[in-house]
């Protein structure tokens, strides 16, 4: 007699129905808002800096503030999602941002500003891997990288459409309308989510495998399909879950995929946090400026897009170290250009769509592989991880600005470092044959 197959097996062999693409729109969307929210308070930073006459470092704190809070948020979510589930951390997650979103419009100095962006992230790091996750598992293999870069994707839409309507909401409402907005937007979207987000089929599958709504959902997801009657799951693996990432064999791509996430968060939020206000700087407009940043989004946006769908194809490795070094060249590049605006734009965005766009592609490989019970806590600690560097970057360069010891050149060539480590250790990865897509 055959054994039953496998609830992956289900989910591979069949294509994407309309109420996994509906989850997927979901999740998407919800991304959108999460890039939106954490790159908020860069687009308002030049207009802070000018209403409240500080100095740049004391900003360079609440940037580090906000991501410190990011990473806290994507470690003990990431723990709580893999032992109660994605659908509610993912819930009561965006509550909590929604509401400290609009509570920020209300700050009135640094002190007031620095804590809330902190107790912000908290919320805000739970939605990128829980989002990554659900959305992974709900995916049949073939499609499944491609699908969590389109998700991860909606991060750096946001961030982008963030530039665009901070570019027009700040000089008309002042700064505080961008958090507004970040507030006013997630809540409309939870009743959405109450009413059509399920929980992981993997996830329920793992904790009760004769759980009726493990049906209930496959009969949503593939309509008038003959099904099997029963099938398997994988065992559950020993061990707490952080452990578990370094427990059989899977030690030397844990600590890689951490070094390559962390060193990439060290310029990435360098240049998402500084780059408008050093735009101003240079003598552009406050609309102009907040346009760079937007432009560096957009190039993250395409890049996400392209690259998805080229490392289905190719891998990881292969698509991933040209990025990268395409990546140092132009960071490098940026910081002696004197020459025509349209050329500063177009290498903006050329950074964009290697440092930004592979960000996600870092998160796909960490969640492509990892096993069910362990992928958000994996993915998680990957972002973690890498969040240091989130706090590590702004805050480094608000010294480093501040002190005056680097030229503009040279502040670049910095800037530049991480991304030539992270090619090492992706060509490391490749030599130890982990990793492998």
């Amino acid at each position: 007699m055959a054994q039953a197959p496998y609830l992956s097996d289900i989910i591979d062999e069949r294509p994407l129905g309309k109420r996994q693409y509906l989850i997927l729109t979901i999740c998407g969307i919800l991304m959108v808002l999460d890039g939106f929210d954490v790159q908020s308070v860069s687009y308002a930073a030049p207009a802070i800096l000018q209403d409240w006459q500080i100095e740049k470092a004391e900003l360079g704190a609440v940037f580090g503030s906000g991501l410190g809070g990011l990473l806290a948020g994507s470690l003990v979510c990431g723990y709580f999602s893999d032992r109660f589930g994605r659908r509610p951390v993912l819930l009561w997650s965006t509550l909590f941002f929604a509401v400290c979103m609009m509570a920020t419009a209300l700050v009135q100095n640094v002190g007031q500003l620095l804590v809330l962006r902190f107790i912000t992230g908290l919320g805000l790091g739970a939605i990128m891997p829980n989002a990554m996750a659900l959305c992974g598992e709900i995916t049949p293999k073939k499609q499944r990288i491609s699908v969590m870069m389109l998700i991860s994707c909606g991060f750096t839409v946001g961030a982008m459409l963030g530039g665009f309507l901070a570019a027009v909401l700040i000089p008309r409402f002042g700064w505080q309308s961008v958090f507004w907005l970040g507030g006013v937007l997630p809540l409309l979207l939870l009743g959405v989510m109450y009413r059509h987000m399920p929980e992981s089929l993997q996830y329920l599958a793992l904790k009760n495998p004769q759980d009726p709504r493990i049906r209930r959902l496959l009969d949503g997801f593939y309509p008038a399909q003959a099904l099997p009657d029963t099938f398997r799951t994988p065992p559950a693996q020993g061990g707490t879950p952080v452990k578990a990432l370094f427990q059989n064999g899977r030690g030397a791509f844990t600590l890689t995929i951490w070094v390559i996430s962390l060193m990439n968060m060290i310029g990435l939020y360098f240049l998402s946090n500084w780059l408008p206000t050093l735009a101003k700087q240079t003598g552009m407009s406050l609309q102009t400026a907040v346009l760079v940043g937007a432009t560096l989004q957009l190039g993250g946006t395409f890049g996400t897009v392209l690259m998805g769908r080229a490392i289905d194809k190719n891998g990881f490795h292969r698509i991933l170290v040209p990025c990268f070094a395409v990546a140092a060249g132009a960071i490098a590049l940026l910081g002696g250009m004197n020459g025509p605006m349209a050329v500063f734009f177009a290498v903006v965005f050329v950074i964009g769509f290697t440092v930004i766009g592979g960000q996600p592609a870092i998160n796909a490989m960490a969640a492509d592989y990892y096993p069910t019970e362990y992928r958000t806590t994996g993915v998680g600690w990957s972002l973690g991880i890498g969040r240091i560097g989130s706090v590590i970057g702004p805050v480094l360069g608000g010294w480093l600005m501040q002190s005056g010891n680097l030229s503009m050149q040279q502040l670049f060539y910095f800037v530049a470092l991480p991304s030539l480590v992270i090619i090492g250790i992706l060509l490391l990865q490749h030599m130890l044959g982990i990793a492998k897509h």
